[in-house]
């Protein structure tokens, strides 16, 4: 005689191994283990990131969030066999009761590891990299599964969710390069010689300690309802130091202005697309 259909709690009973066959300590080792070594690389990996060549540096950070998510991944892969009784069929229970519950539990914290796993693919940033997002600048230090903390020019730290990729432009500086342009305006008076005033922004900026001899120097003029903008563009070698190459370019640049007899105008109010960003 065939039995009756199985209660709901007969069939949970059936998606999990018996309790005297899970091994509650292997279980704690190997979440130890994980966390263990992800903790390991967090400290490792920046350390020896800050002592290699910087053509390197990137790399090595970007490795990071790619190492971690396979670890994790093992993990799991390696615990779940251990408490559920792996089946076809309990594998779409589990799966589709996990996906209703943390669908509407947590839903803007899984929207986030989402868009944190689609960031590791896509790579709209990395460690390393300076980024723009909500009018916030500065270098990604930490690029976590649900967020990622960034350092601005003035020291803080700022969290910002993955889920930011979503509804925000991101504008990234130098997209895994180390290097990036670094911009430094100047605003003349319009009565003087162009050309003069541009050769002379190109030697300040050939002259500089922090210049990448490899990348383009580039001098833009714009004329403006007040004055005639100079935008000089270069690289630095690291990128870590474009503000001082930006302080530097400013710096002698204004004297060679001088030198070249134009005279710099000063602006009471700009448009926003002529503020450059520092």
């Amino acid at each position: 005689m065939q039995s009756g259909p199985k209660t709901t709690s007969e069939k949970a009973a059936n998606l999990l191994n018996d309790w005297q066959d899970i091994s509650f300590i292997q279980i704690a080792t190997i979440l130890l283990l994980c966390f263990g070594t992800i903790w390991l690389l967090r400290k490792t990996i920046p350390f020896l990131a800050e002592r290699v060549p910087s053509r390197l540096r990137l790399y090595l950070l970007r490795a990071v969030p790619i190492l971690r998510m396979i670890i994790i991944i093992s993990a799991l892969l390696w615990i779940i066999p251990i408490i559920f009784n792996i089946t076809v069929q309990n594998f779409l229970v589990i799966a589709g009761a996990a996906s209703v519950a943390i669908g509407f539990a947590f839903k803007d914290y899984v929207s986030s590891l989402i868009a944190g796993i689609v960031a590791i693919f896509e790579r709209p940033y990395g460690p390393g990299d300076w980024v723009e997002i909500e009018g916030d600048y500065g270098e990604v230090i930490n690029l976590g599964m649900r967020a990622i903390r960034i350092r601005t020019a003035t020291d803080d730290i700022i969290t910002v969710p993955h889920d930011a990729i979503w509804s925000n432009n991101i504008s990234n500086s130098n997209t895994g390069s180390q290097t990036l342009m670094c911009v430094a305006d100047f605003y003349l008076d319009p009565h003087h010689d162009a050309a003069k005033v541009r050769r002379e922004l190109v030697d300040v900026a050939l002259t500089s300690a922090y210049l990448d001899f490899r990348k383009p120097v580039l001098v833009v003029l714009k004329e403006t309802e007040f004055a005639t903008r100079y935008s000089l563009k270069a690289y630095p070698f690291d990128l870590r130091d474009q503000f001082k190459f930006v302080s530097d370019l400013t710096d002698r640049g204004k004297g060679a202005i001088r030198d070249a007899g134009a005279k710099p105008v000063s602006m009471p109010h700009f448009a926003s697309e002529d503020v450059a960003k520092l």
